[in-house]
């Protein structure tokens, strides 16, 4: 992979080196990160961390947080190391698959793991190998939710943003080892069906869970023209790096 463009994300405030002609992270990224609920002086982890797109925003919105992403690609591995120096931001990025880290993450442990699984568990793959690889499933959901529980010190919080379609494989996964937990549907539009969900879960909790209101992410009642309709809550996450309150933020 050798050609790339530059993306703006949080209306410009980050500008993000992405394949040309692979895959390349959106709004599920930005949203990813706006629900992690981390504070000034955590330690965060990003399992499948691409070109670093979700850890940046992070980054950028809370000060002082020590980040690591993994990432088995070396060439979405080096696009997330140069886009962290090019915005100025630390970020740690460690190359190898998260059923087999490297030692330095298997002797690591961290306040707050996030992940964007890949979505797709079949169909015709994408001709671009590194986009197959963020899009397809190839190793299992349950196996990113039982890597991120295991980097987690007791009572960390695990996010994770998955189709909806998924989440029983996501609570499946989640078992007995993570309660307390908070799903937030995303929908495009009002009345539509949930697409995404964003699923928070601490780690050794015992509380009950939480299904919240969705998050609607266009005004218009359909897509008529090219244009941009976010509702206001989805201009803030989006565009002004607001965060999703998912209602745990005093217990992060």
């Amino acid at each position: 992979m050798t050609d790339t463009r530059i993306d703006g994300f949080l209306d410009g405030r980050l500008r993000i080196s992405q394949p040309a002609r692979g895959y390349r992270a959106g709004a599920d990224a930005v949203m990813l990160a706006a629900a992690c609920p981390a504070r000034p002086g955590q330690a965060v982890l990003e399992l499948g961390c691409g070109a670093g797109v979700a850890s940046l925003c992070l980054a950028w919105r809370v000060p002082d947080l020590a980040i690591t992403g993994l990432e088995r690609q070396q060439t979405y591995a080096d696009l997330a190391r140069g886009n962290a120096a090019a915005n100025g931001i630390a970020l740690t990025v460690l190359i190898g698959d998260l059923t087999d880290p490297p030692r330095d993450l298997r002797d690591a442990s961290f306040d707050h793991v996030m992940m964007n699984p890949p979505y797709f568990l079949g169909g015709t793959a994408a001709p671009d190998a590194g986009r197959a690889l963020a899009r397809r499933e190839e190793t299992p959901l349950a196996q990113w939710i039982d890597a991120g529980l295991r980097r987690l010190r007791p009572g960390g919080w695990l996010t994770v943003i998955q189709r909806a379609d998924r989440l029983d494989g996501v609570m499946d996964a989640l078992g007995a080892r993570a309660g307390a937990v908070t799903i937030l549907p995303i929908a495009a539009r009002e009345g539509s069906p949930a697409g995404r969900v964003l699923v928070a879960a601490r780690k050794g909790a015992r509380g009950p869970l939480r299904l919240l209101a969705p998050l609607i992410t266009h005004a218009a009642p359909r897509h008529d023209r090219d244009a941009e309709d976010l509702t206001p809550l989805a201009a803030q996450v989006l565009r002004d790096g607001a965060p999703i309150a998912m209602g745990i933020a005093k217990a992060a």
